[in-house]
C-alpha cells in the first residue's frame, strides 16, 4: 500500500489533533488507511422516499418528503424539546429536537417543502422521528451518490464530538480523493483475473460510495475474498513449514499398552470413535509431526481416543502428558484413565496445583528417570521443574481455555517435537473451524455411544416452578442427582435475574435438610472449598448441586439426571448446550429444564425452541454462529495474523472463504515459500499483516 495510507487523520480537514485523538481511541482509527477500511456496516437507499402513511418502526432510516405544519417547544433546561409535526399531505408524523433548538427554529420554516431522513420510533404509542437530517429538495448533494449512503459505527463519545455520519461521509469522499491513483494492488494480477475481481482502488471507492448495487456487491467480494484468502493464506503457509521443516517421531508399533486396555474395554468403539483413531493412527506413523484437533460433543468418548493414542505413543518408547483446564477435570481423568490401564504395566502419575512437596519430588524423578509412562494436569505440567525422560504426544483438553504461550512451553520439553492432540467439546462450525484452526488436521467424533439416551430438553416459565421442584423431588427419590445453574453470582441492580445467593435460599426452603443435601459451587470461592462441594456431590453425599456456569466444563457424575438452568435466555446457545451435556452421562433418562421469564425477545425464544428440538452440538453451534456471530470463540485464535474480520461474516460467506482456502492451497502448492515473482505481493502484504504479531508457526 503508498505511503499516503500512513499520513495521520489529524491532516484531514475538520479532524485536527483533539479529533484525531478521539477516532483513535474509541474506533481504534489513528490514519487514512484505517479510515477506508472502516467498511460501511450497512447502506441506506436514499432513492426512495416513503409515505408517511406506510411508515413503521422496523423500517429503521427512511426518507420522506414534506412540509413542516407546526411547531412547538417544551420543558425547561435539560428537558427543553422542539416538537414538530411533518406532514405529506396524506399522513403526519411528530419530529423532536432535544439539541440546536434555536438553529432548527431559525433555519427550518413551516410551510416549505424538505426532505426528511431519520430513523423511525415509537413513543407513547405515537410513530416519530428524533433529530433526523434535514434538506431541501434541491439542496447540497450528499458525498458520493445520491442513492446508497454508508452508515459507519459510532459512538455517543464521537458523535457529541460532531463526528456523525454526515462527517463521516465528508472525510472518506477527502480520504478516497487524496488516495487518488496511489492505491496499490494486494492481489496478484493472475488472480485478479482469474476469479473476475475488481481492483482494489475500485472496491474502496463503491465500499464507500457505491455507484450502483452490482458494483457495491463487486466491492463487498473483492474486500471479504482479500480478507478471508489472507488469514486462509498465512494459517496454510504455517502448517506447510511446519510439515516441510520438522520430522515427527515415528509411532508404528502397537504393543502391550494399548493391547492391555484395548481388549479389556467393556464396550465396543464407535465407528466415529474408531474412524478418528485411524487419522491420529496416519499421521503418527508418517514421519511427520502431528498437529490435529479432535472434536465431538460432551460424552462422544473423546478422552478414550485420546487415551489409546498415548499408548501407542508409549508401545514406541514416548512418554505422554495430558493437561486439563481445571483440577477436577484433570483428577477425573486420572481416576477413569488408571481404571481403564489396571492389569497392565502402564504407569500414571498426577500434577496439580494441590499436590504435595513429597508428591511432586516423587514423580519428577520418575519423569526424568522414564518410569512414569503418562502425567495428567493441569497448567502444573508447564512448570519448568516438570522435566520428561523423552515426551512424544501432548493431548491439551478443552485448548481454547490455555494461551499460546502456556503451550509454547510443553512443546519446548523435547528436542524432537511431540504429536499434539488438541481436544475440543465445543461444536464448532466448518466455517469457523477454517478459520480458527486451518493449520490443524480436523478428526470429528459425531455419534454417542451406545447405550446413551438423548437428553430430553424442557421449556418452562417461573410460574411453573412448583410443577419443576415436584419433578426433581420424584427423581431424587429415584436416587438421581440435580444441578441447578444460575447465571449470576450476586445480585445485579440492572437486571432482575435469579442470582445463585438468592437461588440457593430458595432451594435449600423447598428441599429442606435432613430430607434433601445441597452443594453450591461458583467462581468466586477458594479453589479447596469448589473442590470439596464438588466431590461432595461427585460421591453422591449431595442431591443438588446449586451453581453458576462454572460447571460447564469438568464434572462427569453420571448419576445426575436432572439439569435446571435458571434465567436460560442469558446463555448463549452453545453454552446452554454445552451445560446440557453434564447429564445424560449415565444409562438413564436425563433431562435438562430451561427456566426462563414470561417475556422473551425473539431471538431467545429461537434459542430454546432449537435446544428443545435438536441434540446435534453442529447443528446448534452454525444456528448459534448464525444468531451472534462468531462472538467470544474469536478469542481462540492462536497463531499468525490476528484473527478480526472487518468485512467478512463467517455466518455468511461460507461458499468464499471455501474460495479463499482453495486458492490459497493452489498457489502454495505451485510456491510453498512465495518466492516467485507473480507471488512478491503476497508474501509482502503476509509481512505486513504479521507486524506487532508474535508468530507461533511452531505451536499447535
Amino acid at each position: 500500500m503508498s505511503n499516503a495510507f500512513d499520513t495521520n487523520l489529524q491532516f484531514l480537514s475538520g479532524v485536527g489533533p483533539r479529533r484525531a485523538l478521539l477516532l483513535e481511541k474509541e474506533l481504534g482509527m489513528g490514519t487514512v488507511g484505517d479510515l477506508l477500511s472502516c467498511y460501511p456496516f450497512r447502506y441506506i437507499d436514499r432513492s426512495r422516499f416513503y409515505a408517511i402513511r406506510e411508515l413503521h418502526p422496523d423500517l429503521g432510516y427512511v426518507q420522506i418528503r414534506g412540509h413542516f405544519s407546526s411547531m412547538s417547544v417544551q420543558g425547561q433546561g435539560p428537558k427543553k424539546r422542539l416538537t414538530a409535526l411533518f406532514t405529506d399531505g396524506l399522513g403526519e408524523i411528530e419530529v423532536v429536537f432535544f439539541q440546536g433548538i434555536k438553529w432548527v427554529q431559525a433555519k427550518i420554516m413551516t410551510g416549505v417543502e424538505y426532505v426528511l431522513f431519520g430513523k423511525v420510533s415509537v413513543f407513547n404509542q405515537s410513530l416519530n422521528m428524533v433529530h433526523p437530517e434535514v434538506e431541501q429538495p434541491f439542496g447540497a448533494p450528499l458525498h458520493g451518490t445520491a442513492s446508497m449512503q454508508a452508515l459507519y459505527p459510532g459512538t455517543e463519545k464521537l458523535r457529541n464530538n460532531g463526528i456523525n455520519q454526515k462527517f463521516f461521509s465528508r472525510l472518506m469522499a477527502e480520504a478516497l480523493a487524496k488516495m487518488k491513483g496511489q492505491v496499490s494492488e494486494t492481489l496478484p494480477s493472475g488472480l485478479i483475473q482469474s476469479l473476475k475481481l475488481i481492483s482494489k482502488a475500485e472496491a474502496l471507492a463503491n465500499i464507500h460510495f457505491p455507484a450502483n448495487k452490482v458494483l457495491l456487491a463487486k466491492a463487498q467480494q473483492r474486500l471479504k475474498f482479500e480478507e478471508l484468502f489472507y488469514i486462509q493464506l498465512d494459517l496454510l503457509k504455517q502448517k506447510s513449514l511446519r510439515l516441510s521443516s520438522l520430522r515427527g517421531l515415528r509411532l508404528v508399533k502397537i504393543g502391550e499398552h494399548f493391547n492391555n486396555c484395548y481388549h479389556k474395554l467393556p464396550f465396543s468403539l464407535t465407528n466415529a470413535q474408531k474412524r478418528a483413531l485411524k487419522e491420529i493412527r496416519q499421521d503418527t506413523g508418517s514421519g511427520k509431526q502431528m498437529n490435529r484437533l479432535l472434536q465431538g460433543d460432551v460424552g462422544s468418548g473423546k478422552t478414550m481416543v485420546a487415551l489409546l493414542s498415548v499408548l501407542i505413543a508409549i508401545d514406541n518408547g514416548f512418554q505422554a502428558c495430558m493437561m486439563a483446564p481445571t483440577e477436577i477435570l484433570a483428577r477425573q481423568h486420572f481416576a477413569s484413565i488408571s481404571k481403564l490401564t489396571a492389569g497392565g504395566s502402564t504407569t500414571v502419575g498426577l500434577l496439580t496445583g494441590s499436590t504435595k512437596r513429597s508428591e511432586r519430588k516423587k514423580l519428577f524423578q520418575a519423569l526424568a528417570d522414564g518410569s512414569l509412562h503418562l502425567l495428567v494436569g493441569t497448567h502444573a505440567l508447564i512448570e519448568e521443574q516438570v522435566q520428561f525422560a523423552n515426551l512424544g504426544f501432548v493431548v491439551i483438553d478443552e485448548q481454547h481455555r490455555f494461551g499460546v504461550d502456556q503451550r509454547a512451553r510443553l512443546w519446548s520439553k523435547n528436542q524432537a517435537p511431540p504429536h499434539i492432540l488438541v481436544m475440543t467439546a465445543t461444536p464448532i462450525p466448518r466455517t469457523l473451524a477454517m478459520t480458527l484452526y486451518g493449520d490443524l488436521d480436523v478428526s470429528v467424533i459425531d455419534e454417542l455411544p451406545p447405550g446413551r439416551q438423548p437428553v430430553k430438553s424442557l421449556h418452562f416459565n417461573d410460574s411453573q416452578r412448583l410443577r419443576v421442584f415436584g419433578f426433581m423431588k420424584e427423581q431424587i427419590k429415584t436416587g438421581r442427582q440435580v444441578y441447578v445453574v444460575y447465571p449470576l453470582i450476586k445480585e445485579s441492580e440492572k437486571m432482575d435475574y435469579q442470582n445463585l445467593e438468592e437461588g440457593y435460599e430458595h432451594v435449600s426452603r423447598a428441599f429442606p435438610l435432613p430430607d434433601y443435601f445441597t452443594s453450591v459451587v461458583h467462581g468466586q470461592q477458594k479453589s479447596e472449598d469448589k473442590a470439596f462441594e464438588m466431590n461432595r456431590f461427585i460421591e453422591g453425599k449431595t442431591h443438588i448441586m446449586v451453581a453458576t456456569s462454572v460447571i460447564e466444563v469438568g464434572v462427569d457424575v453420571p448419576n445426575a439426571s436432572v439439569m435446571v438452568i435458571e434465567s436460560a435466555e442469558r446463555f448463549g446457545l452453545s453454552q446452554l448446550h454445552q451445560l446440557r451435556g453434564r447429564v445424560g452421562r449415565g444409562a438413564a433418562q436425563s433431562y435438562c429444564i430451561f427456566m426462563t421469564g414470561h417475556k422473551l425477545t425473539k431471538e431467545a425464544r429461537q434459542r430454546i425452541e432449537l435446544l428443545c428440538a435438536s441434540n446435534d452440538g453442529f447443528e446448534i453451534a452454525e444456528a448459534d454462529l448464525k444468531l451472534r456471530g462468531p462472538g467470544d470463540l474469536e478469542g481462540t485464535r492462536q497463531s499468525g495474523i490476528a484473527f478480526e474480520l472487518k468485512i467478512a461474516d463467517l455466518a455468511k460467506d461460507g461458499q468464499l472463504l471455501e474460495l479463499a482456502r482453495k486458492t490459497a492451497i493452489q498457489v502454495l502448492a505451485q510456491d510453498s515459500l512465495l518466492q516467485q515473482a507473480q507471488n512478491s505481493i503476497l508474501a509482502a502484504e503476509l509481512q505486513r499483516l504479521h507486524k506487532e504479531v508474535t508468530d507461533y508457526s511452531r505451536i499447535s
